[in-house]
Order: structure tokens, then sequence, then C-alpha cells
């Protein structure tokens, strides 16, 4: 399998990383994307990855909390997630690094696009924690920053759910699922793909994203080879 894309940034929901159980980490889960960035940096893909916190703490979790304590909750919970991934991929042979928004320089680099950029050239894989550091803004919005900050080929949002449909697939069992999207449909139409901020960023500095479910069988791999999954969301 040849790669499609030289870049990606892969975003990876917290709940994802939870498996069945809903919370915390499963380490099985982590196992098979660890195997899938082994793979895909054997092929010479340089890889960022932003990971969300919601299998720890969720902002809208805090409904009689201030909002930017809530948030800021959610995003140490990505610190969590980030270091456990950090360990994971350093233990099958890959140098990693955590580079977070917030300043925390006793567990983690601050995030300095030079530095992460430097971190490409020598091989490294670098996980991109605790958002964008601001409260209101997801972690969808982070990761659309942090793609066109390094300036990926591709944003690869791997989620619990295999693709973008026109309802939730849970409740409606005659749910469509789309194979393609115009960030413009998602603007105007309110599709819940992504957040609005992350679109229009994506949008406007020309990134793609496939939106795939990570539960599929080796579908990171395939998605930096091009295959045919998800829903694909583009200018075109």
């Amino acid at each position: 399998m040849q790669p499609r894309y030289k870049r990606v940034l892969i975003k990876l929901s917290g709940e994802a990383l939870a498996g069945p159980a809903g919370h915390g980490l499963d380490e099985a889960v982590i196992a098979r994307v660890v195997d899938q960035i082994v793979s895909i940096k054997k092929m010479g893909v340089e890889v960022a990855l932003v990971i969300g916190g919601g299998n720890f703490w969720r902002g809208r979790q805090g409904t009689h909390m201030e909002r930017t304590t809530a948030d800021q909750m959610g995003m140490l919970a990505t610190v969590m997630n980030s270091l456990a991934m950090m360990d994971a991929i350093e233990q099958r042979g890959i140098p990693t690094r955590v580079q977070t928004a917030l300043i925390m320089t006793s567990v983690a680099e601050p995030y300095i696009l030079r530095k992460a950029l430097h971190h490409f050239e020598k091989g490294r894989v670098v996980i991109m924690a605790c958002g964008t550091g601001n409260p209101y803004c997801s972690t969808d919005t982070a990761a659309a920053q942090r793609a066109c900050e390094i300036q990926a080929n591709v944003l690869l949002m791997a989620k619990n759910i295999d693709g973008i449909y026109d309802s939730d697939p849970k409740l409606n069992p005659d749910a469509r699922k789309y194979d393609h999207l115009n960030y413009m449909d998602i603007i105007k139409n309110g599709i819940k793909a992504m957040d609005a901020t992350a679109a229009t960023m994506c949008m406007e500095n020309n990134i793609p994203v496939l939106a795939f479910g990570l539960d599929e069988e080796n579908s990171i791999v395939k998605a930096v080879c091009g295959e045919k999954l998800g829903t694909l969301i583009d200018n075109n």
C-alpha cells in the first residue's frame, strides 16, 4: 500500500479510545491505533495527533460550573489521553512528543510550531494536547487549527461512527450516510459533521477532512492510502 498523503493530522475522539466501557482507556483500542500509526510511519508519513478528552470529562458535564473552568478541565483530560498514547507509541520504538497549549513543562513541551515541524524532520510523532488552550473551543477547532498551522495534507477524524449522516443512525435506522460533502453544505445546512469554526478554517485553507469509523479494521491506514471509506469533506 502506498500513502496518498505525506503529512497527516489525526483527530481521535476520547470516547473512541474508551471502547465499549464508554469511559477511561481501553488498552485494546489503543493497541489497534498504535499498530496503524506504526504502519503509516513505516510508509514515511509524518503524523500529528489531536485527542479529545471526552472519555474522562466533557465541558458540558459541568452544568453548574463556570464554562471556562469546565473547559479547562476538559483540556487537562486531553493531556491524560495524550500521555497514554505517547507511552504506547514509544513502546513500539517510535519517538513521540506531547506538546500542550497550556504550559506544564514538567509533563510535556509547550506547543511551538517550529519545534513541532522540527520533530517531523526527526521522524517523531507529535501529539498536540489541551485543544487550542482557550475555553469555548472544541477539539475539532483545535484539530483544524493545528492542521492549518502544520500544513497537513489532510485532517483525518477518527470517530466512533463510520462517517457523517443526515441524522443520528443510532436513533434513526433510515439515516443516510454521506460519501462526500462540501464545506458550504455543512456551514449553510448545519450538518453535524464538525463545528462551524473548524469547517470554516479548513475551507479557507483548503484542507480536506475525512471522517471515518475508528472501529473499522485498519481504517487509519486505509484513510492514509486513499481508500474509499467514511465521508470526505472538501471544497469540491
